[in-house]
């Protein structure tokens, strides 16, 4: 295979479409589908895309329209989405990097910048440790649950259970439930393993990295893990206070619930929001300062280097970082004693702009190809583009243009903008000069 077929840049878009098409493929399948015939292309596609890239919007209703064949393949597909393909081209990244020339490694560092080549059989046996821990005990306390508590016979509980434990874990959203999780509103001992699993998955290897390794003994958190633990703290912190302010009276969603309930379902609601997409609460229902809340913590979305979508906590944060110690008139932009560099501001300032920009000809495109209202779409596009897989109930009416776009979007926020970017102007030649300074006026 040709070198800059090689590159981890253009590696891992070329290895998530091609997890895409074969999906599709076998989605098309007659057997795939409960009804008669095989689903059409479009349908599959969908499907696939949302499958591989764990974000869990659906354009048919999964328990009903695929076929036990069907679901088995869509779990198998977002678990090889949500860990497989992206674990195996980090490290490939990582590996193929040794033969690249310094200044292409550092152009790459993708989803994976606190991984050194020494630790790759450290991280996939880390990766493959904490998915099947995880994932099996999930499985097994969610098939507990549904059988002594929702009364299910041995097989269908296991086969839930299963499903949603690894459909919780990558952060996919799809549920063999036609509400999703609507019908646990009441039930901590359901809900509650979710959302532990949820949060663990969405800190992003890094972290778990670390903190596996800290067992080594004590010694200082690097700053990514730092701003990805306290970021995500704050964020699930104001997810469900926001949450519990505007829909505490609403009686489509919070009104009707006691006390606990209304606990249980504002902080189901502040996890699912920035990452996974399952919903105990009715998303059409919702207030509308609920919505604009969801809308910046979707486009935020969870840690790197992991199975949550967004722009990623740090990048967030950096940002913020940034403003403040530009308002504040400092030198350098610093937090915990360590100073942020200008290749850093600037690469997160790359994913905020590009994803916004996204997001934005996105919801034109769909706008002008449907008579749906801007709020219900705009949340559809971010939903898609940070992999969330929440909807107020339109993806199946938006039609061919529509879901094409929200195809490209997830693939997109999947992917990651900054490796489209690169992949796209690899080859291009860099200047060997630099330009006078200017200081155009700013504000």
């Amino acid at each position: 295979m040709p070198l800059r077929l090689t590159h981890p840049a253009r590696l891992v878009p070329l290895v998530f479409s091609a997890a895409i098409v074969l999906g599709t493929v076998i989605l098309m399948l007659p057997i795939a589908r409960a009804g008669a015939g095989s689903a059409p292309f479009l349908t599959a596609l969908f499907t696939s895309t949302s499958a591989i890239c764990v974000t869990g919007l659906i354009v048919q209703d999964t328990p009903v329209y695929w076929s036990s064949f069907g679901q088995w393949v869509i779990l198998l597909l977002f678990q090889v989405g949500g860990f497989g393909i992206m674990s195996a081209a980090t490290l490939l990244g990582l590996l193929v990097g040794r033969g690249f020339r310094l200044s292409d490694r550092l152009r790459t560092r993708v989803e994976r910048s606190h991984f050194d080549l020494h630790d790759a059989r450290s991280v996939l046996r880390l990766i493959l440790l904490v998915t099947i821990v995880v994932e099996g005990t999930l499985a097994l306390l969610l098939t507990l649950r549904l059988h002594f508590g929702h009364g299910y016979d041995w097989a269908d509980a296991a086969w839930h259970g299963i499903f949603h434990a690894v459909s919780a874990f990558n952060n996919a959203g799809f549920s063999t439930f036609s509400d999703s999780l609507m019908g646990f509103q009441n039930d901590w001992l359901f809900l509650v393993p979710v959302m532990l699993a949820i949060v663990l998955s969405s800190l992003g290897f890094p972290v778990l990295h670390e903190i596996r390794n800290r067992r080594d003994g004590p010694g200082p958190w690097t700053l990514h893990s730092k701003i990805t633990v306290l970021g995500t703290g704050m964020l699930l912190i104001v997810g469900f206070l926001a949450v519990l302010m505007a829909e505490w009276s609403n009686p489509a969603t919070l009104g009707a619930m006691p006390l606990g309930d209304k606990i249980l379902n504002g902080a189901f609601q502040s996890v699912t929001t920035r990452t996974t997409g399952f919903n105990a609460l009715d998303i059409g229902a919702l207030q509308e300062e609920t919505l604009l809340v969801t809308y910046i913590l979707m486009f935020i979305g969870g840690g790197s280097a992991g199975t949550a979508g967004g722009i990623k906590v740090t990048t967030f944060f950096l940002l913020g970082i940034v403003v403040w110690s530009e308002a504040r008139g400092e030198r350098d932009a610093a937090i915990f004693g360590r100073r942020i560099g200008p290749a850093i501001e600037r690469q997160a300032l790359t994913v905020v702009l590009l994803s916004t920009a996204l997001i934005g000809v996105g919801t034109l495109i769909i706008l002008s190809a449907t008579h749906l209202p801007l709020q219900a779409v705009l949340f559809e596009t971010i939903s898609a583009f940070a992999t969330v897989g929440l909807s107020t109930g339109i993806t199946a009416q938006l039609g061919p243009i529509g879901q094409v776009v929200l195809i490209i979007l997830m693939f997109i926020g999947r992917v990651g903008t900054i490796t489209i970017s690169t992949a796209l102007a690899m080859g291009m030649g860099r200047t060997a000069f630099r330009y006078p300074e200017e200081r155009p006026i700013v504000g």
